[in-house]
């Protein structure tokens, strides 16, 4: 890997170069040889890895999804053919063997490639799909988390309380490695699934974190109750959130919370992450809300973006899906992966207005490409709804305490038609049929569509019907349409 430092101020030409020759070697050296699935799917397209010069060479290759690696019944094991192994058969052919006769080359070796480590995916559309690492990755993990923190300005003299719920799960293991690396005084907790909210909340106390890692919607739940019991967090500055997007208005309901216990002008970052990239990315601290984008790691990955519906690369600043392709990793490799995440403003290259990096930014403005679904919600044709706008709109609205969007058919008949539910905790006080009537009106704003019934429940229900202590993330959107 390069040096962090140098990396993030070297000009766009530079990073390319890097990038294009980490990507020659990866695909000729790595890919080709030791990954059954690109292996075979090179040799199908007739694709030669040498002619694989650069990055700009990349639209040659063919894409991946996760159809390509979930398990299903029929394969339950078919994530495998995506982790680089070296077998006795391709390493012979290839003339290697003999070195793995001197004791430092096998170790080296066994440190590549042999899987020490594994996070899922949280299986919310597929089966759970394993990622492993390599003791070779676990260090690249220790680096993207070292490169993360210094993104967001934390250094070895913070402490932090890591909250992010403990699984094997990207978000708790970065942050604990993030720690690790920086030798921060950290507690991993587990958040309130492990340790309990009560007892989260007396850790916070008795530690006094300058910085709190946690799922977004959780952070609310948690500080809510904090506000509520009188606790004093005016040692926290910074809040940083993983697992799920974050709306700039819950950012300031979360800030509004701190301060309200004794925080001074607290800062909350979001992160980028995905299992299949095995890293997560952080935006950079401003002085008000505004997101530069997510700072990306140049010599451990490439980025694209792509028009969702013709594959076509898109140029730079245009909305497009993200996709990713690994550099230089062991372990679980995807190449052109599509995330599915339409990315508006997609990558940027100029250097960060904030803090200046050169590093390339992928834009904050996320949606969930799977997150546009079909309903019938009449008898004469379906309508395609964003279920994504739901997210900013009641996330940020500033008389929602808690709520839940529940999919559904009428009667629970399966040929019926498909009815939108809406279960809302407002917050006290409130003229509850006017609070109604205006939040049906923006949700048909923002989503086009209208809610067939909008439920009013007390928080300790919602919160319950939510997983929020639980749950790995909470059920924010649950489509219970039978099969």
């Amino acid at each position: 890997m390069e040096n962090w430092e140098k990396l993030c101020q070297m000009n766009h030409k530079q990073i390319r170069e890097i990038q294009d020759r980490k990507l020659r070697a990866f695909m000729a050296n790595q890919i080709y040889l030791y990954s059954p699935y690109y292996s075979e799917r090179f040799k199908e397209l007739k694709i030669d890895p040498v002619k694989i010069k650069g990055v700009e060479d990349l639209r040659h290759l063919p894409f991946s999804s996760k159809e390509d690696i979930a398990p299903t019944d029929d394969e339950p094991k078919r994530y495998r053919d995506f982790v680089i192994r070296p077998d006795e058969e391709l390493t012979e052919k290839y003339g290697t063997m003999a070195e793995l006769s001197d004791k430092a080359k096998v170790e080296q070796r066994v440190y590549d490639y042999k899987p020490v480590h594994m996070h899922f995916t949280t299986g919310r559309t597929a089966q759970p799909t394993p990622f492993v690492y390599s003791k070779r990755d676990i260090e690249c993990l220790r680096q993207a988390g070292y490169r993360q923190i210094d993104v967001f300005g934390i250094t070895g003299e913070d402490v932090a309380i890591n909250a992010f719920p403990f699984a094997p799960h990207l978000a708790f293991w970065q942050g604990y490695f993030s720690g690790e690396v920086m030798k921060m005084p950290a507690f991993n907790s587990g958040g309130g699934k492990i340790m309990g909210t009560q007892n989260l909340l007396d850790a916070v106390e008795f530690l006094k974190p300058t910085v709190m890692l946690f799922i977004p919607g959780y952070a609310y739940y948690f500080l809510r109750e904090a506000v509520n019991q009188g606790r004093d967090f005016s040692s926290v500055k910074k809040v940083i959130f993983g697992g799920e997007r974050v709306p700039p208005g819950l950012k300031q309901k979360v800030k509004s919370l701190l301060e309200q216990m004794g925080a001074k002008n607290p800062v909350c970052l979001a992160t980028y992450g995905m299992t299949e990239a095995r890293v997560a990315w952080g935006e950079c601290p401003t002085e008000g809300d505004e997101s530069y984008g997510y700072h990306t790691y140049p010599d451990m990955e490439i980025f694209e973006t792509i028009d969702p519906e013709t594959g076509e690369n898109v140029g730079e600043g245009e909305d497009g899906e993200v996709v990713y392709t690994a550099l230089d990793w062991r372990g679980t490799c995807v190449i052109r992966y599509r995330t599915g995440d339409v990315a508006k403003g997609g990558i940027m290259y100029e250097p960060c207005p904030n803090c200046g990096r050169t590093v390339p930014r992928i834009s904050p403005q996320l949606q969930r490409k799977s997150d546009y679904k079909e309903f019938d919600l009449a008898k004469v044709k379906g309508t395609l709804v964003n279920l994504n706008n739901f997210h900013p709109l009641l996330m940020g609205h500033p008389d929602v305490i808690e709520w839940q969007v529940e999919i559904r058919k009428r009667n629970n008949d399966p040929f019926d038609l498909d009815e939108i539910v809406l279960y809302v905790t407002p917050r006290e006080g409130l003229d509850r049929d006017k609070f109604a009537s205006d939040l049906k009106q923006k949700v048909m704003r923002d989503t086009e569509v209208s809610l067939n019934e909008l439920v009013f429940r007390d928080t300790s229900e919602l919160v319950k019907q939510l997983g929020m202590e639980t749950e790995l993330k909470e059920k924010r959107i649950i489509d219970n349409r039978p099969a």
